[in-house]
């Protein structure tokens, strides 16, 4: 069974830069996708980043050119490396691996991230 474990959260100035890892550990033989999202009180959790076994990624339009995704298959973790933080990136950050086919997922327990002005 697959298990995620996120790291690297904390507190930063606006304009700084965080890397949050996110190790998988369990057998993976499927193609999959690994994703962030982030989640603040009281909103939906939202999509940040992705990548794919295929090393395809995907970022959300308010991080492009401030967060870049990456993995690392040696070590089975990947990454998201976020700079010039704003104090609206504030948020809990979960990392998600999903199994295409057959399709299940599975939660990370959330790395906060606290930006200050």
């Amino acid at each position: 069974q697959v298990q995620l474990v996120e790291s690297g959260g904390g507190s930063v100035q606006a304009g700084g830069s965080l890397r949050l890892s996110c190790a998988v550990s369990g057998s993976v033989s499927c193609t999959h996708v690994m994703s962030w999202y982030r989640q603040t009180p009281g909103k939906e959790r939202e999509f940040v980043s992705s990548i794919g076994s295929d090393r395809v990624t995907s970022n959300a339009d308010y991080v492009q050119g401030r967060f870049t995704i990456s993995q690392d298959s040696a070590k089975n973790t990947v990454y998201l490396q976020m700079n010039s933080l704003k104090p609206e990136d504030t948020a809990m950050y979960y990392c998600k691996f999903e199994c295409v086919v057959p399709n299940w997922i599975v939660w990370g327990q959330g790395t906060q991230v606290t930006v200050s002005s």
